[in-house]
């Protein structure tokens, strides 16, 4: 893209080369080419129509669980904001926006005595984000709420898909390639005292504040649990437990966790997960997939898998 972006008669805000790292959870990474943060749906599906289909085109949520490499991201990032955080009422659900908080749906929900969305409450992050990934926890994931959701294909095309449709599985939904979710209807689980559901979600939060570590800088699970193994043992097991690389550390406190100390790079984060994905498969032959969303161009130096 040049310094004229291929873009007319957007509504929503348009800047080129906009720093990202102060936007991710590890306060690490480059710059966007262009960063376009649309006024609502209309506006955005106007600028993705107007995309040249060879342009890369990224959307970011929360980044809660995500690297923004030093390379930055090519092409246009899409972040949503405003309007698509909405979250309402609907019978015995919410229609919710992608870029809503799980934590505030988690509230929501409980303060209309809807049960089953309570996990949400423990998942930095937002909705667009959970949906993409089936994201989960205390036994709970976003299958076992998801009714539909509403994507933007890559043309600019408006869709509304039925969760039946989507193949959900662990961590993973399958989404039309280059989609983009705009909004979602959470169906309860039943009906439940507010104050119950209030209960059990500060026990879910004791119980992560006990075991992670939330007031790093951190990004969340760095890899997804292999059948029948827990990522964090299989790490610990490898010598991993508080490994460094540059600014770049292994949680002492749960080393699925990776943590910026305070000066690290992207390229130094992704660095020392590779570092861990190499001790792991040497040590119990099993390979760890990344869960944190690697995003944007690497540095020369970056490592890749």
């Amino acid at each position: 893209m040049t310094a004229a972006a291929p873009f007319k008669h957007i509504r929503g805000r348009l800047k080129a080369h906009a720093p990202l790292a102060s936007r991710s959870w590890f306060r690490t990474g480059g710059t966007a080419d262009w960063l376009f943060i649309p006024q609502d749906t209309e506006d955005l599906a106007s600028a993705l129509r107007q995309c040249p289909s060879d342009l890369p085109v990224t959307v970011l949520g929360a980044c809660s669980n995500v690297i923004l490499r030093d390379g930055g991201l090519p092409g246009l990032t899409i972040r949503l904001a405003g309007g698509f955080a909405s979250i309402e009422a609907d019978d015995d659900g919410l229609i919710v926006g992608a870029a809503a908080l799980d934590s505030s749906v988690a509230e929501t929900a409980a303060r209309a005595g809807m049960a089953g969305f309570a996990f949400l409450s423990t998942i930095p992050g937002s909705i667009g984000g959970a949906v993409c990934m089936n994201a989960g926890a205390y036994g709970g994931d976003m299958s076992t709420l998801l009714d539909w959701v509403e994507i933007l294909t890559h043309e600019g095309t408006l869709q509304r898909l039925p969760a039946s449709a989507l193949n959900m599985q662990y961590r993973h939904t399958s989404l039309p390639a280059g989609s983009i979710v705009l909004r979602a209807r959470l169906k309860a689980r039943g009906d439940e005292e507010p104050a119950a559901i209030q209960q059990k979600m500060q026990e879910m939060r004791a119980s992560r504040e006990a075991s992670q570590p939330l007031r790093a800088r951190t990004g969340g699970s760095t890899f997804r649990n292999p059948e029948g193994h827990k990522a964090w043992e299989l790490i610990d097991a490898a010598g991993c437990r508080g490994l460094r690389h540059g600014g770049a550390q292994i949680s002492e406190k749960h080393c699925n966790f990776m943590l910026n100390t305070g000066n690290a790079t992207s390229t130094e984060l992704e660095e020392l997960g590779e570092m861990v994905r190499s001790r792991v498969l040497d040590k119990s032959g099993i390979a760890l997939h990344w869960e944190i969303k690697r995003l944007g161009r690497p540095l020369p130096s970056a490592s890749s898998s």
